[in-house]
C-alpha cells in the first residue's frame, strides 16, 4: 500500500464541512494516515491554499510529530508543543496552529500534505513554511496528500 492521508470529515476532492472553517468553529479536521515509509523518524504536516489572491496561503504547519502517531483528532490545540508530541509553525496569519478556510470569494482548494521524514527537525516553534521546507530537504521519505474545497 502507498502512504495515505485521509479524514473522516471529508473525502479527497470534496467540500470541507463549515465547522472546520472560519465560518464555523474554525477547528482542524480529524486526520489519519497509514502505510508510512519504513524508517520514518517524524512527520510534518502542512495545509495551504494555492488559490488565495495574494499567493499560496499557509493555514497550518506542524512538525516533529512522533513516528508512532497515525492520526490527529479534530480541534488540535494551537499550543506551541502538543501534549502527544509535535511543534507548531507559524501560519500566514502569523499565528500558531490551524486557521481554517476563509476564502474571500470563489471556491478554493486546501491541500493537507503529510511528510514522512528520516529525522526530527531542528526548528523552533513558530518556524515559517520556508524554514520548514528547507529543514526537510533531503529527509523526505514519502508524502501523502488530501485536498478539500471550500466556498463561502
Amino acid at each position: 500500500m502507498a502512504f495515505q492521508l485521509s479524514s473522516t470529515a471529508f473525502s479527497n476532492g470534496d467540500m470541507i464541512p463549515k465547522k472546520y472553517t472560519c465560518d464555523g468553529n474554525d477547528i482542524s479536521p480529524p486526520l489519519q494516515w497509514s502505510d508510512a515509509p519504513e524508517g520514518t523518524a517524524s512527520y510534518a504536516l502542512t495545509c495551504d491554499d494555492p488559490d488565495a489572491p495574494v499567493g499560496t496561503w499557509d493555514h497550518w504547519l506542524l512538525f516533529n510529530i512522533p513516528p508512532a502517531t497515525a492520526s490527529l483528532s479534530k480541534g488540535v490545540t494551537p499550543a506551541t508543543e502538543l501534549p502527544s508530541g509535535g511543534t507548531h509553525g507559524k501560519n500566514s496569519w502569523g499565528k500558531l496552529g490551524y486557521g481554517g478556510p476563509c476564502p474571500p470569494g470563489g471556491t478554493h482548494r486546501y491541500f493537507f500534505r503529510l511528510y514522512a521524514l528520516s529525522k526530527l527537525l531542528d526548528l523552533p516553534p513558530g518556524a515559517t513554511k520556508e524554514q520548514l521546507l528547507k529543514a526537510m530537504k533531503g529527509h523526505v521519505l514519502g508524502d501523502a496528500e488530501l485536498m478539500g474545497k471550500y466556498r463561502r
